[in-house]
């Protein structure tokens, strides 16, 4: 059986625990697999603030780990939550973005995870030339930051540090 078939058959027998209905489409793409299923019962697979797809994305790396004896990527998205999610991150992103460039003052976001904070570094970074966006913490304390590039750590500007010239 390929890798292919394999991750459908894995993620098909968790879904059958989850829900009655729904439809699978399983394909690779740059070395990840991207399943996505269309159900009416997209909440209970989706969860709180993507909770479970999180989990469930978590355990079948797992499993599939376990099954092909080799690492494996997956991203699930259920009824295009992986777009919408995308779009009001933007959104969120973009009025970030304005409230410093308004007020002069960084703005910090709470409880992101990893794929969040890239998505919106992303937009930043693309968006806003004059802002930088950044994280700090560690663990569920980890925030993103949204500064002025001139305030921003060097490392979040991406700009080497510039030795200053000798006085004459």
């Amino acid at each position: 059986m390929d890798k292919t078939q394999t991750v459908k058959t894995e993620v098909d027998a968790l879904l059958k625990k989850l829900v009655d209905t729904y439809t699978l489409e399983v394909t690779e793409e740059a070395g990840a697999f991207h399943v996505v299923i269309k159900t009416e019962e997209a909440p209970t697979i989706i969860g709180r603030h993507g909770e479970t797809i999180r989990a469930m994305q978590k355990m079948l790396e797992v499993i599939l780990y376990k099954t092909l004896k080799e690492s494996v990527h997956v991203l699930i998205n259920v009824n295009d939550y992986r777009e919408k999610q995308q779009e009001r991150l933007e959104y969120m992103a973009g009025q970030y973005a304005d409230k410093v460039m308004e007020s002069r003052q960084p703005e910090s976001v709470f409880h992101l995870s990893s794929f969040e904070r890239r998505i919106i570094h992303q937009y930043i970074t693309t968006n806003y030339p004059d802002l930088a966006s950044y994280s700090v913490g560690e663990g569920r304390d980890r925030k993103l930051m949204v500064d002025l590039k001139e305030h921003a750590p060097v490392e979040a500007t991406g700009e080497e540090s510039k030795p200053e010239e000798p006085a004459v």
